[in-house]
């Protein structure tokens, strides 16, 4: 398992390289290999043979534990998540119980990063890490268990059985919404890497690693990447069901498709102040995931035909979805209503000339 997860994490990288060159009108990696697909390598060598430095006033033990930690929690959440009906390697009866319950330990290991390494930056980037993370874990929670009413099941092969008909992200868009949005910030993607902005907290709980301890950090964040992108496949999208195709190539199929999603954001949108994200995590995405829960057990509980629970899904999402745009247009609309009557007085000044 963490061989092929080694290899992903390679191929991610490459991926995201290729993904936003295009964005951004340039080629990308193209010198190293054939279409450049011996960058991942060469960057993982250059990690590895860099000077491994630590700190004199850090907390050794610390210091060297954290980067296990945040590895570890992104590793052993794999056991469990299957890649096809029959591709586990430990299928579990309560398997999205313990992915969520074992994907949260990472946030302690980014606590520990920053108190351990004696930096006020990062102590900075660790609290950072632990708010954001901790806020934006409340609606990944809540979907998860929106969709557990649904399905009737924490099996993870019973909730992709139970999507035979149609996928989850037909009956509940706002929940796939909502758990796309959330575990972007988990996994610290743009726009939500605030924990180790550069340009305020000069990276965060990680300012003072180096070498293969960092490279640990940047394996665990790609592992919790294509962790979230499988978890969405596996939640909303139906999983590996799709016709005449293997299970693992419809199931790798569709987790890719959603890790471009997450690339194409990361080159589209800005990063968030600390205010914002922690106001948007509060404010919109923990109330909607009590929304999506509420009507998910309203639907279940009624019998309901699932075209209503499409219904309520959708309308929360509209509502939700003006909401905003009015808020982030309400600056432009003040500053047009103060050009209109700034020309007002002036029309109204040149009349009064004339």
């Amino acid at each position: 398992m963490f061989a092929v997860l080694s290899l992903i994490v390679l191929s991610l990288t490459w991926l995201e390289r290729k993904a936003l060159g295009r964005l951004q009108l340039r080629y990308g990696p193209t010198r190293t290999g054939l279409f450049g697909l011996m960058q991942p390598i060469a960057d993982a060598v250059k990690l590895i043979i860099k000077e491994d430095i630590i700190p004199d006033e850090s907390e050794k033990a610390v210091f060297w534990i954290a980067p296990v930690i945040v590895v570890v929690s992104a590793f052993v959440i794999w056991v469990t998540i299957p890649g096809g009906d029959n591709v586990v390697i430990r299928n579990l009866p309560l398997g999205l119980f313990y992915i969520i319950a074992f994907a949260v330990i990472g946030i302690l290991g980014l606590v520990l990063a920053g108190w351990g390494s004696a930096n006020k930056y990062g102590i900075m980037g660790g609290l950072r890490s632990a708010a954001q993370l901790i806020s934006y874990e409340i609606p990944v929670v809540l979907v998860a268990a929106a969709v557990a009413i649904l399905a009737q099941s924490l099996d993870m092969r019973e909730i992709v059985a139970q999507q035979s008909s149609y996928p989850y992200l037909v009956v509940l868009p706002l929940g796939f919404v909502v758990f796309f949005i959330a575990g972007l910030a988990e996994v610290g993607r743009t726009p939500f890497d605030i924990y180790h902005a550069e340009s305020e907290v000069v990276g965060g709980p990680f300012v003072e690693y180096s070498g293969a301890h960092w490279s640990v950090f940047f394996l665990a964040e790609y592992i919790n990447t294509f962790a979230i992108a499988a978890l969405t496949t596996l939640l909303f999208l139906g999983g590996w069901g799709g016709p005449a195709l293997p299970d693992v190539v419809w199931f790798l199929f569709k987790t890719y498709a959603v890790v471009l999603v997450v690339f194409w954001v990361r080159g589209t949108f800005p990063r968030l102040r600390i205010d914002q994200l922690m106001a948007f995590a509060w404010k919109v995405m923990v109330p909607l995931s009590f929304y999506t829960v509420i009507i998910a057990a309203v639907y279940r509980f009624y019998g309901l035909p699932w075209w209503s629970l499409t219904i309520l899904s959708s309308a929360g999402l509209a509502v939700a979805g003006w909401i905003i745009y009015r808020r982030m247009a309400g600056p432009a609309r003040r500053v047009a209503e103060v050009q209109r009557r700034l020309s007002d007085r002036q029309r109204s000044a040149a009349g009064a000339r004339s």
